[in-house]
């Protein structure tokens, strides 16, 4: 083992040994390593006659670039675009964000939270995370409404066992039975990964605080047997709560200090927050109890990370991280997003008023939505792929099919003024196909 990586390792076992047990082969493997990025750092402080140190070009004292790439960056100098950022991220952003994460859950002012981390966005943060904590034969802990894309990066990629549970209880709220009695099943196995994704995708479903309360009550539960947790909290559609009853907090915030066994980690995104999806730009955030030093234990986590960054892509996009600073460093962020929220939080209502139709119940049932980009039918004696079919061919629809009953509704991409039409045709087609 690189003695760096030792280094790391005694840091976490002395300060969180639980956590270091959480840690996979190659997460304890994991380092940053000190060659050329450490002595550039260096070189940035005290090479003040030259600096040849860096794999990027420079002419005139300036980065140098195409004037016909920087034209698209008018308001913005060569050196906030084009060179590297560090592979941890531009550091004013990740204290930007911080901020902004202890902002908008006031649960967490007292407790203790790592600098956030640069991302990818959100999936390449959630494969950062199986990277540093995730073994095959690992069990993971879902429910049975989820985003496709956990299969590929935690079953296919990871090897590790997904077993899920029932979303919905028969109240239409989240199912902390089904939940509680899924890790008491599998707490034997000494270690555990949970997944919490409000709001949820597919469904657009967010949690209550009470039902926030029971998930932090099970998990700690658990861990009092003696199970180590690991629970991200994918806060991918993070602050679009439209209804009163939905928590406004992230999960994380519940869970963060709770107890020695959990390592909860939150993973947020600019890029469905901000409406910036191609710029992918997210962000991962750590919390455990420590002995006594919980900065001592985050700096080791964060440069295992940022050595498994280095080690894959290197570094996320520059220019991405400067454009998203400064959009909230502006005077009119607040503003834009609140206005952005508003026309969301008006489709999700004309979506529920449109559902209200007493046609509808012959040919399906919404599930429970309060949030997000989306929404879900239960179909009634239709197949679900048959129905998007008919919807795409005949009528020109496109929408996602989910198993053998669901059917994924993205209102977030239709006009408020055309939601009637969408679901006037959608009932249609499911009329033609009803037995």
């Amino acid at each position: 083992m690189n003695p760096l990586a030792k280094e790391l390792n005694d840091v976490i076992q002395t300060e969180a040994p639980f956590v270091y047990q959480m840690l996979s082969e190659l997460g304890r493997e994991l380092y940053f390593p000190k060659g050329i990025l450490s002595q550039t750092a260096e070189a940035k402080i005290k090479a003040k006659r030259y600096n040849a140190t860096i794999g990027i070009a420079i002419e005139s004292k300036q980065v140098m670039h195409l004037p016909s790439v920087m034209k698209y960056f008018s308001n913005m100098l060569p050196a906030e675009v084009l060179p590297y950022a560090p592979s941890p991220g531009k550091p004013e952003l990740r204290k930007r964000w911080r901020k902004e994460i202890f902002s908008k859950n006031p649960s967490l002012n007292s407790k203790s939270s790592s600098l956030p981390l640069v991302t990818n966005g959100i999936t390449h943060g959630l494969s950062l995370v199986g990277d540093m904590f995730i073994d095959p034969g690992n069990t993971i802990i879902l429910p049975d409404k989820i985003w496709g894309n956990y299969r590929l990066i935690f079953e296919v990629r990871k090897k590790a066992n997904i077993q899920q549970y029932p979303f919905f209880n028969d109240q239409q709220g989240f199912n902390v039975e089904a939940f509680s009695k899924s890790l008491n099943e599998a707490s034997q196995r000494g270690k555990l990964i949970v997944i919490l994704n409000f709001p949820n995708n597919p469904t657009g479903f967010s949690i209550t605080s009470s039902e926030a309360q029971a998930i932090r009550d099970a998990l700690v539960e658990i861990a009092d047997q003696g199970c180590n947790l690991v629970v991200i909290c994918d806060d991918a559609y993070f602050s679009l709560f439209y209804e009163e009853e939905a928590l406004r907090e992230s999960v994380y915030a519940y869970l963060s200090d709770v107890h020695p066994r959990i390592l909860s980690i939150k993973l947020d995104a600019a890029t469905k927050e901000d409406y910036m999806w191609g710029f992918r730009l997210g962000f991962m955030t750590y919390n455990a109890l420590t002995q006594s030093q919980p900065e001592a234990l985050y700096n080791a986590l964060e440069k295992k990370a940022a050595g498994c960054i280095r080690g894959d892509i290197s570094n996320c996009p520059h220019h991405s991280q400067s454009i998203l600073l400064k959009a909230m460093d502006s005077g009119t962020y607040a503003q834009e997003k609140a206005e952005k929220y508003k026309v969301l939080q008006g489709r999700a209502a004309k979506v529920k008023l449109v559902l209200a139709d007493e046609r509808f119940p012959a040919v399906w049932e919404p599930y429970p939505f309060n949030s997000g980009y989306f929404m879900c039918l239960k179909l009634k004696g239709i197949d679900a792929e048959e129905f998007r079919l008919c919807l795409l061919e005949k009528y020109g629809i496109g929408v996602i099919s989910i198993g053998k009953t669901d059917i994924r509704v993205a209102f977030s991409c239709i006009e408020g003024q055309d939601i009637p039409e969408l679901f006037e045709l959608m009932f249609q087609a499911a009329q033609d196909l009803m037995p």
